[in-house]
């Protein structure tokens, strides 16, 4: 019996980005430095993004998911 397939996401990375990047997020305004990234799973759609990347503004503060990394700017 197999299990039923969790649908997945991969989003575009542009090659440059890396944990530990500072990063522009233009769909947020925000200046952060790359925490993660890695596959993590929408707890409310239950989709599975695989390249899901996690920002924190410098010096600390609340993290939050990049919802287009194909759009970061240097930081």
């Amino acid at each position: 019996m197999s299990r039923p397939g969790r649908e997945r996401q991969r989003q575009t990375l542009p090659g440059w980005v890396s944990e530990g990047t500072t990063v522009r997020d233009p769909a947020e305004n925000k200046i952060g430095v790359v925490q993660f990234i890695g596959e993590w799973q929408d707890p409310t759609t239950r989709i599975t993004i695989t390249n899901a990347v996690f920002a924190r503004p410098p010096g600390g503060g609340k993290e939050w998911i990049v919802k287009d990394p194909s759009s970061l700017k240097r930081g």
